[in-house]
């Protein structure tokens, strides 16, 4: 089972040691054949260097053998510059191939269960569906939930995505091999043609550069992204709704709801400008045309393949008037005059070759032999395909109705002619600067940052109420102001072009006030997209971002202000009186470690919940959540349902970042069941009483606070307030060196300084993830944990209380489930080796020895709390999953120090700088959610 499925699923698959036979077998086998290649192309000597260097780690990790440290010293020491970079690379691929293996098996055992009838497993949607239907008779419910959810993977371009899409194209190859040959009805010479496969893909891995020769643009990103809907989103997608579907007919037949398309794709790549200046509005338009095309060319496709297959003629089938009204508008074509659906699907095809051309496409493969009339929109399209499915049923031709057709018709309902919606995002103080310009344009001798908040207020919602001509020119402004307005008129030109479901969401980052949302107000208002008047129209959901843990805290105070103001209220209802509001997990996080912010955010959505049902509106959190537990990461299904009673309300948004989106989603099983994770935790959340803490939340919630309060001290005192600390974490991680490696076009700092408060979320989880100390996941529990169990109030009772939190309240379950999973993964034995990179003797045995005690105190907390007496104890498949790849990341870490060693001396040569941006690859690959 991969990590990213099995940290972000929460269905825990117990297999005996005999299942995993396979599992071994395969990894096994896959090392074997890498270790061929690595003596064909680098010779025995390599082959032994490898395997010994193995050996070492193994000991190490082990048993801390000082003697095991010496030998591993004495190995690395001797290597050349040049020697180290085919054992880096050796590692790298031992990882890949395990985790491929992992991937398979849990797929093999899944489908075993399947096929062996076993009851479906936690976060099925099956299973979902089967608990709602078994607890809501009224049918109604699920009308109604169908009706309003709203659930949406966003995925977000990430500086520690370091995989190259030739990497994961080989990987998939290999995937796909390995699945075939599991299959017993391979013939002996089927099987040598697979092995060879096998062996040729290995190869081509190994000839392969690993890492890119320059950054990472946005365009790479924008192309990398769209791969995913290819591998799994647009064939997906389709599947997860036919299965809700089916199972809804079976147990409800003719009074089965009609199931909308509530499950959408979005993304953040192109339209992601915070402290990205290569995000510009050519940029945000590229993103636009290229996700239309892949949309188009799908359909085209479809069509085209399903067309050919529909050989009905009305000789056999009577097909009803509409369908006979499309055919006559069909091309003539003497040979099909008496095969109506397929001349249907040739004009069908016609007509989409016709929009693409009009949207701007350029085809390669589709050429028409007749001109067609472009669609208008995509409902246009479904119109047609419905008909089609209606006159199909009618002379009971179900299942052609059924199958790709149906598949195709949901994906149009889905993916539209836009593919996903694409949100925009801007920092607060950008917004600031532009509308300070504006403002003294429109009032000369004034200064808007002079106002008080009052009046700009005040000044914002006149300005705002009031209708103006959009703005034509941009000339006179700053090229800060410029760049900005260029890119909101861009976005007005996207809506013009295709449609608003294209662009429907602008969020702001660092929001503290209701400034923030009027000010992006005026800006929309400058380019047309919000109208003013007495019913004023805003073309885009504005949505404030709560990052830090004082924004957190007065989020709530901040949405009841904004819903005060008449006019927003206006313009909200033009939006469908649904507001969205965005929680920062990576941002508080750092600001004030894992407790604080885990539980600062479940005040917050407890709040806004309060304020949303106080005015009437419809609550839509969005989780800008990250792939590590340290930024907010962890069991999909488990974090949904450990929400707040009521914050879900079968709306959900969630970022998919980085190297997490390639583990969830480039392998189609996989990305599917994730998919349905998503579905099934938000339709329990939503239709399904979770409150299992009734009258004990209060005593709950205190305790969580003092939890929070000490657990923040603690954080805040290491990480802020202690001298050096700085120091010891730019010399004991890779901070620095990350930034010579090629992995993403967004700068790691907003701002150009190295200072810990400009830095930004994802490289800080990054570098301490890389040095294996993980410190943002885990640090401050044990304190608070003492803190609360000695604590002179607790009468002695403490820690039978935290106790009853964690068997009761799934917010405690899930909060100690992540940190589980994080100590699980770090070594403080290779922390060690990192941390003898700093200079600094003192400083390092200062701060290093803290958060030893530290991990030791949050360790021995979390078995008490618990029950537990050993780390994974309730979660063997992962436990399972990280034993199999510490043999292969661990060389890598040890590696990594003596390289960053060297190179720190002044031994700056391209090996050394090469094999440690490897070794950083490397090791990223083998953890599988690193930042």
């Amino acid at each position: 089972m991969s990590a990213a499925d099995s940290e972000n699923n929460g269905a825990q698959n117990v297999l005996a040691d005999d299942k995993d036979l396979p599992l071994r077998e395969d990894i096994r086998f896959l090392g074997r054949m890498l270790g061929d290649t690595l003596r064909e192309q680098e010779g025995n000597s390599a082959f032994e260097l490898v395997e010994n260097i193995r050996q070492t780690a193994i000991r190490f990790h082990r048993d801390q053998d000082p003697k095991a440290q010496y030998e591993l010293d004495a190995i690395l020491n001797r290597l050349s510059d040049k020697d180290s970079l085919p054992v880096v690379r050796a590692f790298s691929y031992f990882s890949l191939l395990s985790n491929i293996a992992e991937d398979v098996h849990h797929n093999r055992r899944r489908r075993a269960h399947l096929r062996a009838g076993s009851s479906p497993q936690a976060g099925s949607v099956t299973l979902a569906l089967e608990r709602v239907l078994e607890g809501k008779k009224d049918t109604a419910v699920l009308v109604d939930f169908f009706r309003k959810a709203v659930i949406s993977p966003v995925l977000t371009a990430h500086p520690t995505e370091v995989q190259r899409r030739s990497i994961l194209d080989c990987q998939l190859a290999i995937e796909r091999l390995l699945k075939e040959r599991a299959r017993t009805e391979l013939t002996p010479n089927e099987l040598r043609h697979n092995e060879e496969g096998l062996r040729a893909t290995i190869q081509i891995l190994w000839q392969t550069r690993m890492l890119r020769p320059t950054r990472l643009s946005v365009y790479d990103e924008i192309e990398n992204g769209l791969a995913y809907y290819s591998y799994t989103f647009l064939t997906e997608i389709p599947y997860i709704y036919a299965k809700i579907e089916d199972l809804l007919e079976r147990r409800l037949g003719k009074d089965a709801p009609y199931v909308t398309s509530f499950l959408r794709i979005g993304s953040w790549i192109g339209g992601d400008r915070d402290g990205n200046p290569f995000v510009t509005h050519e940029a945000m338009l590229r993103a636009v045309e290229r996700q239309s095309a892949l949309a188009l060319d799908f359909y085209l496709d479809a069509v085209n393949k399903i067309g050919r297959s529909m050989s009905l003629t009305e000789h056999l089938v009577k097909v009803s008037d509409e369908v006979k009204e499309l055919a006559a508008t069909a091309p003539d074509i003497p040979n099909r005059s008496d095969e109506p659906y397929r001349r249907i699907f040739l004009s069908i095809g016609e007509r989409l070759v016709a929009t693409s051309q009009q949207l701007g496409h350029q085809l390669t493969q589709h050429h028409p032999i007749h001109a067609g009339k472009p669609y208008a929109d995509s409902t246009e399209l479904l119109h047609d395909l419905d008909v089609i499915i209606h006159s199909l049923k009618q002379h009971k031709s179900y299942w052609v109705a059924r199958g790709a057709l149906r598949n195709l018709r949901r994906a149009v309902d889905v993916f539209g002619f836009h593919l996903a919606p694409l949100d925009m995002r801007q920092h607060s103080k950008i917004h600031e600067q532009v509308v300070t310009e504006l403002f003294e344009h429109r009032e000369p001798g004034k200064r808007y940052v002079e106002l008080n908040e009052q009046e700009r207020v005040k000044w914002l919602l006149a300005a705002i109420s009031r209708p103006r001509p959009v703005l034509a020119s941009c000339a006179d402004y700053s090229e800060t102001a410029q760049s900005e307005l260029h890119i909101l008129q861009c976005a007005a030109e996207i809506h013009r072009r295709f449609g608003r479901a294209a662009l429907p969401n602008y969020v702001i980052s660092m929001t503290t006030g209701i400034i923030n949302i009027l000010e992006v107000a005026l800006l929309l208002q400058e380019v047309g997209l919000l109208q003013a008047g007495e019913n004023p129209q805003l073309h885009l959901n504005i949505i404030p971002l709560f990052e830090t843990i004082a924004d957190l805290r007065s989020c709530s105070d901040i949405m009841d202000q904004l819903f005060s103001l008449p006019y927003y209220r206006k313009l909200l209802s033009s939006r469908g009186n649904v507001q969205e509001v965005m929680l920062g997990y990576s941002d508080s996080n750092k600001d004030g470690g894992f407790i604080t912010s885990n539980w600062e955010i479940y005040k917050a959505e407890i709040e806004l919940t309060k304020v949303f049902a106080k005015h009437n509106v419809e609550l839509r959190l969005f989780h800008g959540r990250g792939g590590t537990v340290g930024r907010g990461g962890g069991p999909s299904y488990q974090s949904i349902l450990a929400q707040p009673p009521g914050s879900v309300n079968g709306q959900i948004r969630v970022t998919e970042q980085g190297e997490v989106i390639s583990s969830k989603y480039a392998e189609p099983e996989i990305g599917r069941r994730n998919l349905e994770t998503l579905v099934a935790a938000t339709m329990e959340a939503t239709l399904l009483s979770y409150d299992s803490i009734g009258a004990n939340a209060d005593r709950y919630y205190q305790a969580m606070e003092k939890l929070a309060s000490a657990s923040f001290a603690a954080y805040r005192e290491l990480v802020y307030e202690t001298p050096g600390f700085k120091k010891f974490f730019l010399e004991s991680t890779p901070i620095r060196e990350m930034a010579g490696l090629h992995i993403g076009s967004r700068p790691p700092s907003r701002k150009n300084s190295d200072a810990i408060e400009d830095l930004r979320a994802i490289p800080w989880v990054f570098s301490w993830s890389l040095s294996r100390m993980m410190l943002p996941g885990w640090y401050g529990f044990g304190h608070a944990v003492e803190a609360f169990v000695n604590g002179a109030d607790q009468d002695g009772q403490g820690l039978s209380l935290l106790q009853e939190m964690y068997r009761e309240w799934p917010f405690m379950q899930t909060l100690l489930s992540n940190m589980d999973m994080v100590l699980a993964k770090t070594d403080m034995g290779i922390a060690s080796r990192y941390a003898e990179l700093v200079d600094d003797v003192v400083l390092r045995e200062q701060i290093f020895g803290r958060i030893q005690e530290e991990r030791a105190r949050s360790q021995k907390w979390l078995f008490a709390v618990t029950g537990h007496t050993e780390l994974l104890q309730d979660n063997p498949t992962l436990a399972r999953s990280i034993r199999n790849r510490t043999p292969y990341i661990d060389p890598l870490n040890h590696l990594q120090v003596e390289l960053l060693r060297r190179y720190r001396s002044g031994e700056d040569s391209d090996e050394v700088k090469r094999s440690i941006h490897l070794t950083i690859n490397g090791v990223t690959a083998g953890l599988r959610n690193s930042g």
